[in-house]
């Protein structure tokens, strides 16, 4: 499915949302979709030639983690979109027997089903894999009939099937608890049965009260909308990680947008509700295209600059952006950060970039000629261009390599005015523990409205390094330019 915009392109075909993602992956011979070289990654070649057309192109990072490497649409002329979520909750609260009550989601909440106590079974009692996952067909000889059944999530076997599975065998409601890898993510589907998606943890301790009970028991009571729920944005569980295996040397993703509990007009139905990088992807879409119409004249990397410079690492109550644990989330997690499309629109500075920059670009990269030719869908020959080291590339992104025989890096990058004339930008830099890093020059002074300045960041191992996450800034009196450092190092 790929949806056009005014000199955009959404493009998540061949991306499944989360929930099919683990219906697939029970298929016979499924895998998931390896990191492609680009001139083999059918969406890569098309995108350039979607860019080198001055459309932009955002494409969903994947539906496959928190498992590191997992990205898909990695090439540096796709904005990468991972999925973060709101600040709202379609809440089911279960109510246990012994007064104990946790917080999960769910779309169906009938006013037919009373909150009244009904006795609870974990679907694992039986020893069986394969009931604990609620898979079709498991509960054969196992009585779940009138019962709310406990059921662990993943397995390869889709969320709604697990309650269909449950509905099947008798069983009146579902509650759903992540395992380990999932953390705090939930969400809120429209299940087939009343149903609450809860976190591992809760689920661990709700497994607890089964096994200490003679006579467990639980309730759900449906409270509907809840909005200002926190923390948020937070980085779900689903959202494939960085580091790219296409192009180590590119941080991605890039940016981060809303992808969990999306509500929208679909089609054979009025509205649905899905979760997935794919549902993020349209909202950085839908940005661009209100940057670009303000902004006809700039390139798509100018746009992606913008997005991505101008995006927050905090969330709403001013506390870094968390992942599916309630930790810090990395920058393979988060990329940039999480999307401010106010702030995008006037970002006083970009990171701009042309076709033959790429060109340059897959030429340092290793790609022949015949491969940049594909890429390209012309002629190219290598040898003819002056190449760019990945670290060199213009991207509002920084990524080094140091370790080993390389204790020393210098990245350089070319900034754009785009602001006021007669503007002042001060450079501020974190480097990561570890590291000494300088800019140079500190200062940039821009004249005039479009003016490119050029600088120079070096960094430096200091005892041995250590950190990996750091960043820089340009700051003038309104505006704050914000580029994302990723250290990787080699022992």
């Amino acid at each position: 499915m790929i949806h056009m915009y005014t000199n955009v392109i959404s493009g998540f075909a061949a991306r499944l949302t989360e929930s099919e993602l683990e219906a697939m992956s029970a298929m016979p011979g499924f895998v998931r979709g390896p990191s492609l070289p680009f001139d083999e990654d059918t969406i890569a070649v098309g995108a350039f030639g979607a860019i080198e057309k001055g459309v932009f192109v955002s494409c969903a990072a994947g539906n496959s983690g928190p498992v590191p490497s997992t990205l898909s649409n990695e090439a540096p002329w796709i904005l990468t979109v991972a999925a973060s979520t709101m600040d709202r909750n379609i809440r089911v609260t279960v109510m246990l027997g012994n007064g104990l009550s946790f917080d999960g989601e769910s779309i169906f909440q009938p006013n037919s089903f009373p909150p009244a106590l009904y006795p609870l079974v974990y679907a694992g009692a039986n020893g069986n894999p394969a009931t604990a996952l609620c898979a079709n067909g498991s509960f054969d000889g196992f009585d779940v009939k009138g019962k709310i059944v406990l059921c662990d999530r993943g397995g390869g076997i889709a969320r709604l099937e697990k309650g269909a599975a449950v509905l099947s065998a008798g069983g009146i409601g579902m509650i759903l608890a992540n395992q380990a890898t999932d953390g705090y993510s939930t969400l809120a589907d429209a299940h087939v049965l009343p149903a609450s998606h809860v976190g591992f943890a809760a689920g661990d301790q709700i497994k607890a009260y089964i096994n200490s009970s003679s006579n467990p028991t639980s309730a759900f009571l449906f409270k509907g909308t809840i909005l200002g729920t926190s923390p948020a944005p937070a980085i779900t569980s689903f959202s494939s990680r960085g580091p790219s295996l296409a192009s180590p040397g590119i941080l991605k993703p890039d940016i981060t947008g809303p992808g969990v509990s999306v509500l929208a007009a679909y089609t054979g139905t009025t509205f649905n509700i899905i979760s997935g990088t794919s549902m993020s992807t349209p909202h950085l879409s839908g940005i661009a295209a209100l940057i670009k119409s303000a902004r006809p004249d700039w390139s798509p990397a100018a746009i992606k600059s913008a997005i991505m410079t101008t995006a927050s690492v905090v969330d709403h109550s001013g506390k870094p952006i968390v992942n599916e644990q309630l930790l810090p989330a990395d920058l393979f997690a988060i990329g940039a950060g999480h999307v401010n499309p106010v702030k995008a629109s006037n970002p006083g500075l970009v990171y701009d970039l042309s076709a033959d920059d790429y060109i340059a670009y897959l030429c340092g990269l290793g790609y022949a000629s015949k491969q940049v030719s594909v890429i390209a869908r012309r002629t190219i020959d290598c040898s003819a261009v002056s190449s760019i080291p990945e670290k060199d590339l213009n991207y509002p992104s920084i990524s080094v390599t140091l370790g080993g025989n390389t204790t020393y890096a210098m990245v350089e990058r070319r900034v754009k005015n785009v602001g006021n004339a007669g503007s002042t930008y001060w450079a501020e830099v974190g480097a990561p523990y570890g590291t000494y890093a300088r800019v140079h020059p500190p200062v940039l002074r821009f004249n005039y409205v479009n003016q490119e300045k050029r600088f120079f960041v070096v960094f430096k191992m200091v005892g041995g390094g250590g950190g990996s996450q750091g960043y820089l800034k340009w700051v003038s009196v309104n505006h704050e330019v914000r580029s994302p450092i990723s250290i990787t190092y080699k022992h």
